[in-house]
């Protein structure tokens, strides 16, 4: 492919993702976002976040696995208590890692 065709691809593709992101913000920037709307919206974040990481630590060679014999559901349930007590988050990486670690050596 030549460098012209390309370079058009690229700025083709960045426009057709940019666009309707761009569209979004311009067109409702200065609509009111119902209180309702706002107070669902403080959630998005952790539901974002639980739909990324619970299928990993629940399944396991794609069968749920909800029993103790799960390394990365034992070190999530070392990991929660300590997130949700110290509210630090090298604290709870590190216990969830020692977690983890620990329950590989000893659980394979």
């Amino acid at each position: 492919m030549d460098p012209l065709t390309t370079g058009l691809l690229v700025a083709g593709l960045a426009a057709a993702s940019f666009a309707p992101r761009a569209a979004f913000i311009l067109f409702f920037a200065r609509l009111p976002i119902p209180a309702a709307a706002q107070q669902g919206l403080r959630f998005v974040p952790a539901a974002v976040f639980a739909a990324l990481v619970v299928p990993d630590i629940a399944f396991a060679g794609g069968e749920l696995r909800l029993a103790l014999d799960n390394p990365k559901l034992l070190a999530a349930l070392v990991a929660g208590p300590v997130a949700w007590r110290t509210r630090n988050t090298l604290a709870t990486i590190l216990a969830g890692m020692a977690a983890l670690h620990l329950a590989e050596r000893f659980l394979a």
